[in-house]
C-alpha cells in the first residue's frame, strides 16, 4: 500500500467533515459537511503558517486527515512541538495500514521541522486508539482536561 500526503484543499472539505463524523463519538458534534462554519475553519487553517490539515490519499483516494499545530513554546529550552489531531482513517481504508503511515509522515514531519514533541490526545473511550499510539511509540505520560466552551 502506498500513502501519498498532501495540504487539503477547500474541495476536501465535506469529505473530511464526513470522516470525522463517521465516528460513534464524535457523529453527535459534527454537522451538515456543507456547512459555511467549516469551510470558515479551513480558510483559518489553510491561512495559518502553523497549521497543516492534511489528506492522506491511496489509490487516488482520500484515505484519512489529520491536522498538526506546530506550537512553539519557552518549556524545553524553547523546543517546538507538534501536536496531532483529528486523526481519521476512511471506513474503507481502515485495518490497512493507512493511520500508521500517517502517524509516521506526521512525526517524521515534525522531526524534519526541528520539533523536539510531538503529542496528542485522545478521547478515553477510544481504547484501541490508545493501543495503537502505543504501538508507534507513543507515552500516556500525561492527563488531560478539556473544558467546552
Amino acid at each position: 500500500m502506498s500513502v501519498f500526503f498532501r495540504a487539503a484543499r477547500r474541495e476536501d472539505v465535506p469529505s473530511i467533515v464526513a470522516m470525522l463524523a463517521d465516528d460513534p463519538i464524535a457523529a453527535a458534534r459534527e454537522g451538515d459537511p456543507s456547512d459555511e462554519v467549516y469551510l470558515d475553519a479551513f480558510q483559518a487553517i489553510d491561512a495559518d503558517p502553523r497549521q497543516e490539515l492534511v489528506i492522506a490519499e491511496i489509490d487516488g483516494q482520500v484515505a484519512g486527515t489529520m491536522q498538526i499545530t506546530y506550537i512553539p513554546g519557552l518549556s524545553r529550552k524553547g523546543a517546538e512541538r507538534a501536536l496531532i489531531e483529528a486523526v481519521r482513517v476512511s471506513a474503507a481504508h481502515r485495518g490497512q495500514g493507512a493511520g500508521g503511515a500517517m502517524i509516521r509522515w506526521a512525526v517524521d514531519r515534525a522531526r524534519a521541522r526541528g520539533c523536539r514533541m510531538v503529542q496528542l490526545t485522545s478521547d478515553k473511550a477510544r481504547a484501541d486508539a490508545h493501543r495503537f499510539y502505543t504501538s508507534l511509540g507513543f507515552v500516556d505520560s500525561h492527563v488531560g482536561f478539556k473544558l467546552a466552551l
